[in-house]
């Protein structure tokens, strides 16, 4: 097989049908062997049904249906590890990365690369989202000490041994583009077009957002924990500083302390930076939680077209 093409799909029914359509295009133009890999994060629309239709009217399509949603990421995995291409090809299933750029990555990736990932030349999306998402790959530079191109998202080309070594990683807090760049393997960046959705709404709210961005942070950085060393350190000697201000005030100059307001403040602030603290411990403790379970990323309810 030369190339798999993973697609996680959740509530996309409006977009399938022309997905396929411009999809098996492209197939036809490469003139390669190919598989498309459809992976069914527990829709509740009609999807699954679509799917199984495609499935049956062409045999290299293959479906995986998940039991419950699992997420965006870890659909993804589910589709990389049941994919046979030498080369794999990440997407999603709304349409804003075209098809019809696939075989320009492609091209990139037989000079030699073993990752070629789209750079956004024109992005579709609400200023707020661009700009979230620049901040957000910014501070993830600086925290991570991973590259993500701010431009850039799944949709790219991936060779077999990358692969494989990504599918070596079994975290369940996945943000799968810091992943596929920390296994580090060779990689370059092509233009492509980003359109808007073909219908339906995007499935990543801001709370689904933050929460990537949480996972991204902890999973590769512990910074926060050093930031929360610095606060502690910071509260501790403001407020020893203020303690011998104080002391001085009453012993040399006999001037009074008076009033609880300060000290209500001091304690109101203290209890803050503690409880500042104790949650990003715990949020560390949590996913250390989560991992020593050891349950499986994933549970698939069906396969269509998988042996």
């Amino acid at each position: 097989m030369d190339i798999s093409i993973v697609i996680p799909v959740y509530n996309e029914e409006k977009n399938l049908p022309e997905l396929y359509k411009r999809l098996f295009r492209i197939i036809k133009r490469l003139k390669k062997s190919c598989e498309i890999i459809f992976v069914d994060d527990g829709s509740t629309d009609e999807s699954f049904e679509i799917l199984k239709k495609t499935n049956r009217r062409n045999e290299n399509v293959k479906v995986i249906k998940f039991s419950r949603n699992f997420g965006h990421h870890i659909a993804i995995s589910a589709g990389l590890d049941h994919s046979r291409g030498n080369a794999v090809v990440l997407m999603d299933g709304d349409l804003q990365d075209p098809p019809e750029e696939i075989p320009k990555l492609y091209e990139k990736y037989k000079e030699g690369y073993d990752i070629v990932y789209a750079v956004r030349k024109t992005r579709k999306d609400p200023f707020l989202k661009k700009a979230v998402s620049k901040f957000f790959h910014l501070i993830f530079r600086l925290l991570g000490k991973i590259e993500t191109p701010p431009e850039s998202g799944i949709f790219r080309i991936m060779s077999r041994q990358s692969v494989e070594a990504l599918q070596s990683c079994r975290e369940r807090s996945r943000f799968i583009t810091a992943l596929i760049n920390w296994t580090g393997f060779s990689h370059i960046g092509v233009e492509t077009r980003r359109e808007s959705r073909y219908a339906g709404r995007s499935k990543y709210n801001l709370f689904k957002s933050l929460r990537l961005a949480m996972d991204g942070f902890m999973s590769f950085s512990f910074f926060p924990l050093r930031i929360a060393t610095y606060i502690g350190f910071f509260v501790a000697l403001i407020s020893f500083t203020m303690m011998i201000y104080m002391l001085i005030k009453k012993l040399f100059f006999g001037i009074p302390i008076l009033g609880y307001v300060s000290i209500i403040i001091s304690v109101l602030f203290i209890g803050g930076v503690q409880l500042l603290i104790i949650g990003i411990m715990g949020e560390y403790i949590g996913r250390i939680y989560t991992e020593v379970k050891s349950r499986p990323m994933y549970i698939i309810k069906e396969k269509l077209g998988i042996k």
